[in-house]
């Protein structure tokens, strides 16, 4: 079911590779200020990396409580 005021496929400008250069640049430019902005995140949460809540190690757990 197709409504009258529904464009087709072939009227759309972007269909098939027929996408405009500014179009082309603007996708391309978003993709690499995603990546940039990521890189930076991830930079600042490996130079900010806090330690772990946990006391203990593997052969001391850590503080139990017994309760009776």
């Amino acid at each position: 079911m197709r409504l009258d005021n529904e464009p087709t496929l072939s009227q759309i400008d972007d269909y098939n590779g027929n996408e405009s250069p500014e179009k082309r640049k603007l996708v391309r430019n978003i993709i690499i200020g995603l990546l940039v902005v990521g890189a930076i995140y991830a930079m600042i949460r490996y130079s900010f990396d806090t330690p772990s809540d946990y006391i203990g190690t593997p052969q001391n757990p850590g503080i139990t409580i017994d309760r009776q």
